[in-house]
């Protein structure tokens, strides 16, 4: 596994955002693990989740214009990212630029929905925490295409590798089948149970397989 995965995983454990017990996901569904991108809060944590962001992106070798951070948790991680693109990308990236849109239509000044350039006619990848339900992507690619944008590709944090309700296959399988783009995240389920399984108990462990037989997308068996 690369060392930028590992090292997100080691601070998500340190700082409690992967925790492990109980948890009700906004689709009702009873998880045995909770990632919470939010509790990344200081600098040094933020840097490392950047340099995932961007070595994700880069080793997906997609070309972009654009990288689009729906409102809200995606604008600072957009801001974020694409600052470390550059760093580690160099002139490649050197001509990125963010944008994010606003909650409500602004009716003065410039007015729109899009903060940041023009997207029309841009290629734009969206950047989001963690996939559940798609429900924000969604959204997302509905203001891109507004905007007479091409939506390239979208990243996030984590796949949970689940079923998205009513399917058979994954959330990321779903949407990127809807919008016939490629899905990239940092780390998924299988990473997880691979990098941590030493050091989770038994019963961690029956739990996670017991869901993933519950809700784990067969396009992944």
């Amino acid at each position: 596994m690369e060392s930028f995965k590992t090292q997100l995983l080691d601070i998500a454990l340190e700082i409690n955002a992967l925790k492990f017990g109980e948890f009700t996901l906004k689709s009702g569904r009873k998880s045995p693990y909770f990632f919470n991108l939010g509790l990344f809060a200081n600098a040094k944590d933020l840097k490392t989740l950047a340099e995932s962001y961007a070595n994700t992106i880069i080793k997906s070798k997609l070309q972009f214009d654009v990288l689009f951070g729906p409102a809200y948790k995606g604008i600072p991680l957009a801001a974020l990212v694409a600052v470390k693109l550059y760093e580690l990308g160099g002139e490649d990236y050197a001509n990125l630029s963010f944008s994010y849109n606003r909650k409500e239509k602004k009716d003065h000044g410039e007015g729109g929905m899009i903060v940041g350039p023009s997207l029309t006619g841009k290629k734009v990848l969206i950047i989001d925490d963690v996939m559940t339900a798609g429900t924000a992507i969604n959204e997302a690619y509905s203001i891109i295409k507004n905007e007479q944008a091409e939506v390239v590709g979208i990243v996030t944090s984590l796949d949970r590798q689940e079923v998205a309700p009513g399917s058979e296959l994954s959330t990321t399988a779903t949407v990127s089948k809807r919008f016939n783009v490629p899905v990239f995240s940092i780390i998924t389920l299988a990473d997880i149970v691979a990098y941590l399984k030493p050091t989770l108990t038994a019963e961690q462990l029956q739990n996670i397989e017991n869901y993933r037989a519950q809700y784990g997308a067969k396009d992944l068996e």
